[in-house]
């Protein structure tokens, strides 16, 4: 049996947890607000042309896909799929994801709430680098493997430090520094297979940036040789 003093330390403990949490739900909100306000439509007409050029592709009509870190639903709004999660601790995202998205306000490196074995995809953009530390992001690829069916995928797209060494610093949330060969390096301690490893793909960010034309964004994905000039996030895509 549990000593007293035992329960009390435990009881303390999760209740710091849980402050520490609903203090973090309560900064990632005016983050979002803070960086993305200003640019929310251009950043859904973005997106709108990214996943009609280039990520539908990966996701047949009848698939089951997580966006992990779905932030105001950019991917997760306009992709088709029979069946869409949206995860993140923000919990301001729910009113911004379309009404056939199953959100999930939980921290990603806990149990999802997701059955093992039933994803098609698991999407995730510009996320893993606001990990707090490497063993959250490693039990976030546990879980996302875990839920993933024999031959699912994982698509992560981010920020590649190796040519960020410095803007990547502009972000007060940025914790985990990360290159396509880390991020592959790591999958692959966990089981995947890594199928696509691109170091420079799309431009780094939409936020205090030149705001391209659309038509200069569709040119842009159909001319991968482009990528090297421009590119500063990678591109990886693993299998279970």
């Amino acid at each position: 049996m549990l000593h007293y003093c035992q329960l009390v330390i435990i009881t303390v403990r999760y209740g710091q947890i849980f402050m520490n949490q609903s203090a973090l739900k309560q900064e990632l909100e005016k983050e979002y607000e803070m960086r993305f306000s200003e640019v929310s439509s251009y950043r859904a007409a973005i997106w709108k042309v990214l996943t009609a050029s280039f990520f539908q592709r990966f996701l047949p009509p009848n698939s089951t896909v997580l966006d992990l870190g779905c932030g105001w639903g950019e991917f997760i709004n306009h992709i088709t799929a029979q069946k869409k999660y949206g995860m993140d601790l923000n919990p301001s995202s729910k009113v911004r994801l379309n009404k056939d998205i199953e959100f999930l306000n939980q921290d990603c490196s806990e149990k999802w709430a997701i059955p093992g074995n039933s994803l098609d995809v698991v999407f995730t953009s510009n996320f893993f680098e606001h990990l707090p530390t490497k063993d959250h992001l490693k039990k976030t690829l546990q879980e996302a493997y875990r839920c993933l069916k024999p031959g699912g995928q994982i698509i992560c797209l981010g920020p590649n430090i190796k040519y960020l060494p410095g803007l990547y610093w502009d972000f007060w949330d940025h914790y985990i520094e990360l290159t396509e060969l880390s991020l592959k390096e790591v999958l692959e301690l966990n089981n995947y297979r890594v199928e696509t490893c691109i170091p420079r793909f799309l431009p780094y960010t939409m936020v205090n940036a030149t705001l391209p034309p659309l038509l200069f964004v569709k040119l842009f994905l159909k001319l991968p040789f482009l990528w090297r000039f421009f590119g500063k996030q990678f591109l990886v895509i693993a299998r279970k």
